[in-house]
């Protein structure tokens, strides 16, 4: 399976996580995890994540985003983008998830996060902060 996610970054650089639905017809149900989704057949990583965000947030112009990595594990291929974007939560109108917080890097270290988003995050820290 080919995925796209985003780390959408605020000005105190906390990322905004997605609680994931608590059904156990999806995986890693009830975990928090960076909003995005799969891509679908005849769509670039980079349509996909457009296409989720405004799917699952209601965001339809992120403008300019930037590719951070991809990453394999777990019978994924993950296209890692990432943005700064100042997002209020209570704003926004979740479609998907159970609600959307702002994580740091303290509180991202202490939470088992869904796939492998502790990995990568710790390493998008280190590499773009």
């Amino acid at each position: 399976m080919i995925g796209a996610g985003i780390i959408l970054l605020n000005n105190n650089n906390e990322v905004l996580l997605i609680l994931r639905d608590n059904k156990l017809s999806i995986p890693f149900p009830n975990m928090w995890d960076i909003p995005g989704g799969k891509v679908e057949i005849g769509e670039t990583p980079e349509e996909a994540i457009r296409r989720e965000m405004n799917e699952e947030m209601g965001l339809v112009n992120l403008g300019e985003i930037n590719l951070f990595g991809i990453f394999t594990s777990e019978n994924i291929t993950d296209n890692v983008f990432w943005k700064r974007l100042d997002i209020n939560p209570a704003e926004i109108e979740l479609k998907e998830g159970q609600r959307i917080e702002y994580f740091d890097l303290k509180r991202i270290k202490k939470t088992k996060l869904a796939f492998n988003y502790n990995f990568i995050l710790e390493k998008f820290y280190s590499e773009i902060l």
